[in-house]
């Protein structure tokens, strides 16, 4: 199946077809909650302000935690994808690096 991602920002809430194009993957697979933000939040610190981050999860949570993440830290949250797997669901969330 393909990936759908939610869109944000304007039609905030529609799920739509899109392609984010990341700079940098971080891989997050087998990890839970905290781990997935403790990670990204020493990987995007690698980034260049402007590039974005692809972080991939089976971690459910990461749909709420990521977008928490970036209001709080002033990091920019560009999109979200779900895809079913063999293994399961899997969710790329995409953040903008903006400070």
């Amino acid at each position: 199946m393909g990936g759908f991602q939610h869109g944000f920002g304007k039609g905030l809430g529609r799920v739509q077809p899109m392609a984010v194009q990341a700079d940098v993957k971080l891989d997050t697979l087998g990890y839970f909650c905290p781990m997935p933000i403790i990670l990204t939040s020493k990987k995007i610190k690698e980034l260049a302000l402007g590039q974005v981050l692809e972080v991939v999860s089976d971690d459910e949570g990461i749909k709420k935690d990521m977008p928490a993440w970036c209001e709080t830290t002033g990091h920019q949250m560009v999109g979200l994808e779900e895809e079913q797997a063999k293994s399961g669901r899997i969710y790329k969330a995409f953040v903008k690096k903006t400070k």
